[in-house]
């Protein structure tokens, strides 16, 4: 700073010298340009450098789309006065200086850990944090294809049932929100300051909120229902079935805990180190307990995969089992002659097991197909058909490495 305040008072004198009778020597000039340098310089590295600072305290981002965002947001009194003691705390800078668009095109980037991180900033910031538009990309994004409309009825009995959720808004620091401490820096769980009236404040976190939700699938103390293929680690009378199971989800080694509803005088059935590839949210809205209303058995053609329910007898809950259409037996699967899809009754085969097998095929009812089997063969119950090429390929993905019994 002196060499800076030098340079520019010894230029200055030499530029307004009015006695001096001989011209200025050329180094003159120069040093009259670089003092204008110098103090352009400090002023511009002094604010980059402030803003900086704030900035890396509260989050990393590497770059900020440039996209328009509907919501439009103002600094109420309390958020102006949280920004005023965060100007203090930062030499002048805070991220609350940022325009509005920049702002949210920065929560926007954010992950779920940086979002966190900043809502225990102050509290203008966590009620932009918490917003349900923020969490809902990123809770489609990492749950979307394991939760499905069962287990968001599940998260709002759980809601309604977890009466100590209302204990944490009034600074009890057991419960729930001690399962988000892996997330949440630890200024979200102490109190705080409030600017205006210099009061302690206490943070509370939406109970029913996307944000909410997020969290306690990622502590793993939220159990939801979902469907688990190939159960109990591949066991050979479980090979391409997906059965229904309660899971909760292990951060530590990023895999899932299952367990099965009790089948007949069978105990409940657990399962650890589930991987994510060997889920997915149901893929019907109905209980396993129940028979699924089939509408697709008059548009099925040989050829077409499906799904559909078996159990072992009237006391087990339904799995989904996979096959294909077959072919009558009074045709010779010749397409041009092929007139199987006018016949009332319907092939399903099942091609991971060996010819022969009493578990191959089997022959439902187009036309009135209900529940069908004994408890030998087990019954079989509806009937949904796979449109999707995802679908068909994962199932593929399943397929056993050796042909079954």
């Amino acid at each position: 700073m002196l060499l800076y305040f030098f340079i520019t008072c010894f230029s200055f004198i030499l530029f307004l010298k009015p006695l001096s009778l001989k011209p200025l020597p050329p180094w003159a000039s120069e040093i009259r340009l670089l003092s204008f340098w110098f103090s352009k310089d400090l002023f511009l590295f002094s604010y980059l450098g402030s803003l900086r600072d704030t900035l890396l305290k509260v989050f990393c981002i590497n770059t900020i789309p440039l996209k328009t965002s509907n919501k439009k947001m103002s600094l109420s009194s309390g958020a102006r006065a949280e920004k005023s003691a965060l100007d203090d705390e930062t030499g002048g800078m805070s991220v609350l200086d940022l325009p509005e668009l920049a702002l949210e095109c920065v929560l926007e980037r954010l992950p779920p850990a940086g979002l966190c991180s900043m809502a225990g900033v102050c509290t203008s910031l966590r009620e932009r944090c918490v917003s349900d538009h923020l969490w809902e990309k990123h809770m489609k994004h990492k749950w979307g294809w394991v939760i499905g409309p069962a287990a968001y009825r599940e998260w709002q009995w759980h809601l309604a049932s977890r009466n100590d959720l209302g204990s944490c808004k009034h600074g009890n620091p057991k419960g729930f929100m001690r399962l988000l401490s892996i997330f949440w820096p630890s200024s979200w769980s102490t109190p705080k300051v409030d600017p205006i009236n210099n009061s302690r404040q206490r943070s509370s976190l939406p109970a029913n909120s996307i944000m909410s939700c997020y969290l306690a699938l990622e502590t793993g103390k939220f159990r939801f229902p979902a469907q688990v293929f190939n159960r109990e680690n591949g066991h050979v009378g479980f090979m391409l079935s997906c059965y229904d199971a309660e899971l909760n989800y292990d951060p530590r080694t990023d895999t899932f805990q299952a367990r099965y509803p009790p089948h007949g005088r069978r105990a409940i059935a657990t399962e650890s180190g589930v991987p994510w590839e060997r889920l997915r949210a149901p893929s019907v809205d109905t209980s396993p307990r129940d028979l699924h209303i089939s509408d697709c058995l008059h548009d099925l053609l040989p050829g077409d995969h499906i799904e559909i329910q078996w159990r072992r007898n009237k006391e087990f809950p339904y799995g989904w089992w996979y096959g294909v259409v077959g072919h009558l037996e009074s045709c010779d699967g010749n397409e041009n002659y092929c007139r199987c899809h006018n016949s009332d009754t319907v092939v399903l085969e099942f091609h991971q097991y060996t010819p022969g097998s009493r578990w191959r095929s089997t022959t439902v009812n187009r036309k009135d197909h209900r529940e069908e089997g004994n408890e030998a063969d087990g019954f079989y119950g509806g009937i949904r058909k796979l449109c999707k090429n995802e679908e068909i390929s994962r199932w593929k993905r399943l397929w056993p490495t050796e042909v079954l019994e």
